[in-house]
């Protein structure tokens, strides 16, 4: 198992949900996050100051998911997300050593399995 990590721009994040959920893959995790990188801050004059925050709203996309799944969605994310310009954001994917759903105990790569009929319910 694997959890792909995703900061993206919020205009990208209903493209790449969309997606994933006609792939089968409605389960996803979203935070409002900020942060700086290698994107430059924004100067606004805020009553006659000038005010520049250095740090960039972006949207944080968690989801576990199959080894075999990872490629589709981190291919998913880079088809939607990416603008070429600085602030596209980044994808990280980490191991994930154990799993539970906590309603019914069950463990392991089972309690990922896709959901063929996703779409039909959004």
């Amino acid at each position: 198992m694997k959890k792909i990590e995703a900061y993206i721009r919020h205009e990208a994040f209903e493209p790449i949900r969309l997606e994933l959920l006609g792939l089968g893959f409605p389960s996803l995790t979203i935070s409002e996050v900020k942060g700086s990188g290698r994107q430059k801050g924004i100067t606004e004059r805020y009553r006659g100051a000038e005010l520049t925050n250095y740090l960039r709203p972006k949207v944080k996309l968690e989801c576990v998911v199959a080894e075999g799944d990872v490629q589709t969605i981190v291919d998913t994310i880079l088809k939607h997300g990416r603008t070429g310009a600085v602030g596209d954001g980044k994808v990280f994917v980490c191991p994930v050593d154990e799993a539970y759903r906590v309603r019914t105990g069950e463990s392991g790569e089972e309690i990922l399995q896709a959901h063929p009929d996703a779409a039909a319910t959004a």
